[in-house]
């Protein structure tokens, strides 16, 4: 789903903040263009055993001089 926007881009994520609470982990993160986001992740045995991310597409696609979807 996000193949061709992801390599289309150029990012660098930068670590903001680092929060670790027993098996559970959430990164905050932000892109020196603008782009922010977080992912949260559940760590059990020294693996991921689940993760979720939040990011904005709309900042994304303008920070990255992507094509704006025509309709939201």
């Amino acid at each position: 789903m996000f193949n061709d926007g992801f390599k289309a881009a150029r990012m660098v994520c930068l670590v903001e903040n680092l929060f670790e609470d027993g098996e559970w982990a959430i990164l905050e993160w932000r892109d020196p263009l603008g782009l922010r986001g977080c992912g949260f992740f559940q760590v059990r045995d020294g693996l991921i055993a689940f993760q979720r991310g939040y990011w904005d597409k709309l900042s994304f696609l303008k920070s990255q001089g992507l094509p704006l979807p025509t309709s939201l």
